[in-house]
């Protein structure tokens, strides 16, 4: 049991090392995270739309939000696994969401890139991660599998 415990964690380590290393290369590092988290959700909290929903479930707590998302972020370039939340349940019962929201925070989260200066890969790699994230909430949030019943669509 202490051996497969040590190849584990050597394992781990090992991933953590290459994302480390991948993220370097991209010109990503931890100072960059919290530029791009901090510049983000300044747009976030200024932007006509999403900014009311936001502050609705965030009024009086931006700053520990601030913490966990780049806890969330290093989490996810990195691969450390430090991240512990549980993003479905978080945007869960927020008053005002909706689908089309999502859109516009990847449109925000682009520009964002662009605006920090995020290399080409840098930028690349962050969407694709946003997006994969977009999606996983919208089909979690506003998925409902009975509506692809063709039953459901022409009732009879």
């Amino acid at each position: 049991m202490t051996m497969e415990l040590t190849g584990r964690a050597a394992h781990r380590a090992e991933i953590t090392a290459r994302a480390q290393t991948d993220m370097a290369a991209m010109g990503v590092d931890a100072a960059f995270i919290d530029l791009m988290v901090e510049t983000f959700y300044g747009h976030i909290r200024q932007h006509p739309t999403l900014g009311p929903v936001f502050d609705g479930r965030l009024a009086g707590r931006w700053p520990d939000h601030m913490v966990k998302m780049k806890a969330f972020w290093s989490s996810i370039a990195f691969k450390t696994g430090a991240y512990g939340g549980k993003p479905v349940m978080a945007h869960q019962g927020v008053d005002g969401m909706a689908e089309g929201l999502f859109h516009q925070w990847l449109h925000l989260f682009s520009d964002t890139l662009v605006e920090i200066g995020a290399s080409e890969d840098a930028h690349g790699w962050f969407m694709t991660s946003a997006e994969r994230i977009a999606k996983s909430l919208v089909l979690s949030l506003f998925y409902n599998p009975a509506f692809d019943d063709p039953r459901m669509r022409n009732p009879s």
